[in-house]
């Protein structure tokens, strides 16, 4: 499983958790590393009863200045749909 989720061309997040992995450890260990990344995800999946969410992966190894960003962007592109409907938004 690992293996297949290394090579995914559809999620880059494994990918690249390989790769730097496995430019310290070396191929077997990022293998491993990444197997139990995905068992750790799944048993924490069957316990809590949570979906999978692929996305919520790339935010946390994100910086915080750039979640800060994101967020800043967002309620600016929400405020600015707003307002073309008409609504009025308080800051």
């Amino acid at each position: 499983v690992a293996h297949a989720a290394v090579k995914a061309t559809d999620s880059s997040y494994y990918r690249s958790k390989y790769e730097q992995i496995s430019k310290r450890r070396g191929k077997k260990r990022a293998i491993i590393a990444i197997a139990r990344m995905i068992l750790t995800a799944i048993h924490q999946m069957m316990t809590t009863g949570e979906v999978w969410n692929p996305t919520d992966l790339f935010k946390l190894d994100m910086p915080e200045t750039l979640k800060e960003k994101q967020l800043a962007k967002a309620v600016r592109q929400a405020t600015k749909f707003l307002e073309k409907q008409g609504l009025t938004v308080a800051s």
